[in-house]
């Protein structure tokens, strides 16, 4: 069996789902399970919703969610045809249900995480919903099953922990009988819920998430995740047009891509297909007949130095300063205890005689970091920063790349620097400005010829 998940552009109107019916027709004696995202945006406008209502302004909640609305009407609408059937009745009732919270969330003046949650899981149930109803109509036996009874989670709301060991059994015992009865199991992704049943959400991106876990609990031929672009590239083709598609990269290598901003994949994608060896793909669900890019476990082998280069913006860099407590025992311990305390994630660190220096994207929580750490030192943090990552397994035995990388930005202000734990990333920082001039250099130094054995 396969695992097919499709992100919120291939689901994102009814021309969209109607083609992702059309690639899952092809699959199907694959046996497929279905994993979806919410149409695209919607999750942005849920929360948009959420925060209205939180903040008493129930009109303009209830007309974001009035919009929303028709969209997802007038999708079914010319997928299904007549308006008054069971999934247009399904739809309207999850809407209902959804004005019904955003209105007792008006009245209480409050958005907490756990209801967050439950705002949020609504895109996904509506999007499962028409793209099962989709499949019905191309002749497919789909079966819609609640995400939310398989992927068992803690109670972390927003950013909830997955647990695998419960949620293999739980695919064994519930989506396992419906392949082998030849339905077509479709699941949203990004949601789950804890032990007693309270919604929650597995991190934005987490539809992807969601698939790997799905793979690897049901030990899936493949994974294949389904975008608007052709696989990964050698750089974000925005910043770069002559960026190349990667044809086969290894885990490892698009890891750490994809923590260091790679858009194409989200960062925990990979970990449960490393753990169950799963090739993983990455496919244009408008270019269906594109190869994309297939993640395996050692890749192939490239004549290039690198496979690619990531960039991660909105990067804040924060500067730790004690004198006399750097070398203490027991003093970085209590700096990153601080972050873990705020759920705050660290990207780079570097240190020097009387200083920590660490970079992260969760702007929200630098106020209370930092409050914290002024306990233990001096703090100062600077936004607008960027990370720039190049990867690849030649990396470990090329001598002197860091000298070429540097001296292709020789006039740019460097402000960290670090070569990965794997020894296949250089990575460093710099001000966001700098970001185009900076990628487009880079990949002029190190793809202006590439390997056709691995890219295009």
């Amino acid at each position: 069996m396969i695992v097919m998940k499709f992100g919120g552009t291939s689901v994102g109107d009814a021309a969209a789902i109607d083609r992702v019916a059309r690639i899952v027709e092809e699959r199907v004696s694959y046996k497929p399970v279905v994993v979806v995202s919410a149409m695209a945006k919607m999750t942005d406008q849920l929360l948009a919703m959420g925060r209205a209502a939180g903040a008493g302004e129930r009109g303009t909640a209830l007309q974001l969610s009035q919009i929303a609305r028709a969209r997802h009407r007038n999708a079914a609408s010319e997928l299904l045809g007549s308006p008054t059937g069971t999934v247009h009745l399904e739809l309207e009732a999850l809407f209902d249900s959804l004005d019904e919270l955003l209105c007792g969330i008006a009245a209480v003046g409050e958005l907490t995480p756990r209801t967050t949650d439950y705002v949020l899981c609504f895109g996904e149930r509506l999007s499962s919903r028409l793209v099962t109803a989709a499949l019905g109509v191309h002749g497919l036996a789909a079966t819609l099953v609640d995400a939310r009874k398989i992927i068992l989670t803690d109670n972390h709301h927003t950013r909830a922990v997955p647990q695998l060991e419960e949620i293999e059994d739980r695919l064994r015992a519930q989506v396992r009988p419906l392949l082998d009865r030849g339905q077509v199991p479709v699941m949203a992704g990004f949601i789950g819920a804890t032990r007693e049943g309270t919604t929650t959400t597995i991190g934005r991106g987490g539809s992807d998430y969601s698939a790997a876990l799905v793979g690897a609990g049901l030990d899936a031929q493949r994974i294949e995740i389904w975008t608007d672009v052709d696989g990964m590239r050698t750089t974000d083709p925005r910043l770069c047009p002559d960026a190349h598609r990667i044809k086969e990269i290894s885990f490892q290598e698009a890891a750490e891509l994809a923590y260091f901003g790679a858009k194409v994949l989200h960062p925990a994608t990979v970990l449960p297909a490393i753990q169950k060896n799963i090739p993983v793909l990455v496919l244009n669900s408008r270019n269906p007949d594109n190869e994309g890019t297939r993640i395996t476990a050692a890749g192939t082998r490239s004549k290039n130095v690198f496979k690619a280069i990531a960039v991660k913006q909105r990067i804040t860099i924060v500067d730790v300063v004690a004198a006399r407590m750097l070398m203490a025992h027991g003093f970085m311990k209590c700096i990153f205890d601080i972050f873990d305390k705020h759920h705050c994630p660290v990207d780079v660190v570097s240190t020097s005689e009387v200083s920590v220096s660490l970079t992260v994207d969760s702007n929200e929580a630098l106020p209370a970091v930092a409050a914290d750490l002024r306990d233990l030192a001096d703090v100062k943090y600077e936004g607008r920063k960027a990370i720039v990552c190049l990867v690849g397994e030649n990396l470990r035995q090329t001598p002197g790349i860091a000298a070429q990388v540097f001296s292709a930005i020789a006039d740019i202000n460097v402000r960290m620097i670090s070569q990965g734990a794997s020894e296949i990333n250089i990575t460093f920082v710099i001000e966001e400005d700098d970001v185009p001039d900076v990628v487009r250099r880079l990949h002029a130094a190190f793809f202006a010829e590439v390997d056709p054995a691995v890219f295009e």
